[in-house]
């Protein structure tokens, strides 16, 4: 198979429109979740959100469209020939919220289906591409699917794209499964009660070996293994054996070639729901035995982006390993069984040349990718 290599990321969240930013400021543990002051939450139990400021809708279009217009600002030319592949659970959805309300609105903007149309038109790429709408997975499969294209020889390069919005649809729609907490999220803490939403979107350019040789590409990374299941235990919550992610991990190490003692740490989903986090300990524990290795959540600072997610905490994955330095889990203070030595509120060293990182949705998707750190510059 042919290696797969990351030569570019870009991430934007409410904490921060740029990578290099939105990693220094979790070192120090700020976060961004507030109040939601984007729409009325006097309904929901839930009145805190992290939302990205200053993100307005421009005319009839989505918020998106200035979400896209902050990830791309520095990102370079992509290659015309890139197959995007796009990852959404709602997309414009703010705009499907306009015209229930008899504002004027861009239909074209709100189903996860058109956005491959709207990124590759932006970008000048040669086709349109396909969206992944796969719950909170999607970008992880994503990616996957990109990592299996290149690998396989299918294609040169891809591009993978993902973006999610918070609107009162999503929080409404959260709000009623009882899914989240009125206080910031605090992943793999015992004391946890809920999941927090947040916003954002990230980028990730993938290529062969020699299409990021022939275009002197510096290369951040590889994708060295993925893997995707479907527990099937329940419409929203996860199998709590984690049968599922634990068949994805092991493809993943699998394809990857790799033991789970190569692992050096582990980028966890760790939503701050009772189920997920539990679900996600119990397949460590399972994969991993007693083994004392670090594992992180970003969502504890910057939310639950939904179907970003996977593609932020790939990119902030290799900022990780670069730095051999893994980041704190903000809003973690009373170990859940399982925790101790593992997740801290403060950053931990790791050692080691390879990462895990997983993500898991409603409808029992599971999804896991291993990455490789090697920074490489082609002449």
């Amino acid at each position: 198979m042919n290696q797969v290599w990351i030569t570019k990321t870009a991430a934007v969240t409410a904490l921060a429109d740029n990578l290099e930013t939105l990693y220094s400021r979790l070192i120090a543990g700020q976060t961004a979740i507030k109040l939601v002051n984007r729409f009325p939450v006097f309904n929901y139990n839930a009145k805190i959100a992290a939302c990205i400021e200053d993100l307005p809708s421009s005319g009839y279009q989505s918020m998106l469209h200035t979400l896209l217009d902050y990830l791309f600002a520095d990102f370079g030319v992509v290659p015309a020939d890139s197959f995007l592949i796009t990852a959404s659970t709602k997309s414009g959805i703010d705009n499907f919220e306009r015209l229930c309300r008899n504002i004027p609105a861009d239909s074209g903007d709100i189903l996860p289906s058109y956005l491959p149309d709207i990124i590759s038109r932006r970008l000048g790429l040669n086709s349109k591409g396909i969206n992944i709408c796969a719950a909170c997975a999607s970008s992880t499969i994503a990616a996957a699917r990109g990592a299996l294209l290149i690998a396989s020889g299918k294609v040169e390069t891809v591009l993978v794209c993902c973006l999610d919005l918070v609107t009162e649809f999503v929080l409404s729609g959260f709000s009623s499964l009882q899914a989240l907490s009125p206080e910031p999220c605090r992943p793999f803490d015992s004391e946890r009660n809920g999941l927090t939403l947040g916003e954002g979107a990230a980028a990730i350019l993938l290529m062969n070996e020699n299409y990021a040789r022939k275009n002197r590409r510096t290369c951040m990374g590889r994708i060295m293994g993925w893997g995707v299941s479907n527990d099937a235990a329940h419409i929203t919550a996860p199998a709590k054996d984690g049968a599922g992610l634990i068949q994805a991990v092991h493809r993943a190490l699998k394809v990857a070639n790799l033991d789970p003692e190569d692992v050096a740490a582990i980028s966890a989903h760790g939503t701050g729901t009772r189920y997920n986090d539990m679900m996600e300990l119990t397949a460590f524990n399972y994969l991993f035995g007693d083994r004392r290795f670090p594992i992180h959540s970003v969502k504890g600072a910057i939310g639950h982006t939904l179907g970003a997610a996977g593609g932020i905490e790939i990119a902030l994955c290799l900022e990780m390993l670069s730095k051999q330095t893994l980041l704190p889990t903000a809003g973690f203070s009373s170990p859940e069984t399982g925790t101790k030595g593992r997740v801290s509120s403060s950053s931990m060293a790791i050692s080691g040349d390879c990462m895990l990182t997983t993500n898991s949705g409603f409808g029992g998707v599971n999804a896991a990718i291993v990455l490789g750190k090697g920074k490489h510059t082609f002449r």
